[in-house]
């Protein structure tokens, strides 16, 4: 039997927070908001206080608890899963509402107090959860915090499951590090994002799937701004060098290198392989093909032949933290071809992005911006 030394809804209030991909600074905000000017204020430190079990909310506070998350009364205080919130609080693993049936969760519970009943819909719960973990509006270094229990519980998973359901675990467990260091990139943790790729290269190495490899690789090649030069250049080589690569992973592949020669100022190899990129639809958010080359005029010194590039391309979508960075990529150019009004706008826009964002590498961007 699963124990926790909290009180039962005070283990359901985290579980709902972090479901959501919430710091306790986010349900801080929201509470405020929906309090408006007639409801009671919020305690300093209220958060913290209800998650550890300290003091249970006022009526006043409950309300707006229930009303920010969409819940009843009764489903926050009492609700009748309380096996599915003890192992959601025990691993930290997030509790996504309306995600997965009630019935999912209490197999997968069942299974967390004894791994070796792991099985293939143990192994899909945590693809499904992946995937809506895989581009939210969440910060990237909240996101991090919540992917990472995630990986310990399906490596928890793995080293007790039966073989037959072992390497869907260990694909998983390999998928989540890529996330986890994606993440820790954007949210400017350049050694923990490295530290997490090396640990996704290492996973899918031991799947034996060498397409599971390859996409590791990619992923190590498109930490730009936190690893050096050469190091990108290999990682984006040596991806394309297994056999069977697709052809989007090859020309992704290509972008990462061709970046990392602009950073070290090798401009031949730099457009030898922009012209290599096939002409190929790729699904990423973010940074277009365009913008790419842009950029990569920029770090040669070019940022004449950048602003011709850049005239009318369109605003960048989501991701928040993406867009923040392509926005601050901008006004670098602008801001190196001394169009100083169109620098400092961009710039003022990618700045309230990034900060609303948590996206620490627009923010280092926009320190290389001199306006």
């Amino acid at each position: 039997m699963i124990a926790i030394d909290v009180p039962l809804w005070a283990a359901r209030l985290r579980a709902l927070r972090r479901g959501r991909l919430w710091s306790r600074r986010d349900l801080e905000e929201r509470l405020t908001e929906a309090a408006g000017e007639t409801e009671p204020g919020l305690p300093a430190d209220a958060v913290r206080a209800w998650e550890a079990g300290e003091r249970r909310p006022d009526p006043g506070h409950a309300e707006l608890l229930c009303r920010v998350f969409g819940v009843d009364e009764g489903d926050l205080f009492v609700g009748p899963s309380s096996g599915t919130v003890l192992w959601h609080h025990l691993t930290g693993i997030p509790l996504m509402p309306g995600l997965f049936p009630e019935e999912e969760e209490e197999r997968v519970g069942r299974a967390v107090e004894r791994p070796w009943r792991a099985d293939a819909g143990t192994a899909g719960y945590f693809e499904r959860m992946l995937d809506a973990c895989a581009a939210p509006h969440a910060r990237p270094a909240d996101l991090a915090a919540a992917l990472r229990p995630v990986f310990a519980g399906v490596e928890a998973f793995r080293r007790d499951a039966r073989p037959s359901v072992r390497g869907q675990l260990l694909a998983l467990a390999a998928r989540d590090a890529e996330l986890i260091s994606g993440m820790e990139h954007e949210a400017g943790d350049a050694p923990a994002a490295r530290a997490w790729s090396d640990r996704a290269i290492r996973e899918a190495r031991e799947t034996g799937d060498p397409l599971a490899e390859v996409f590791a690789l990619v992923q190590r090649a498109e930490l730009v701004d936190a690893a050096e030069p050469g190091e990108i250049v290999e990682a984006a080589v040596t991806a394309r060098e297994r056999s069977g690569v697709p052809a989007e992973v090859g020309t992704l592949s290509l972008r990462r290198e061709a970046r990392a020669h602009a950073l070290a100022g090798e401009g031949e190899l730099c457009h030898r392989c922009l012209e290599e990129c096939p002409e190929v639809r790729l699904d990423e958010p973010g940074e277009t093909r365009t913008e790419l080359c842009a950029g990569c005029l920029v770090d040669l010194g070019r940022p004449g032949g950048a602003i011709e590039m850049l005239e009318g391309e369109p605003a960048p979508s989501a991701p928040a933290y993406l867009a923040a960075y392509v926005l601050a990529r901008r006004a670098h150019a602008y801001a190196e071809a001394h169009e100083r009004d169109q620098a400092a706008c961009l710039a003022r826009q990618a700045l309230a992005l990034a900060r609303r964002a948590g996206a620490a590498r627009a923010l280092r961007e926009l320190g290389r911006v001199l306006v």
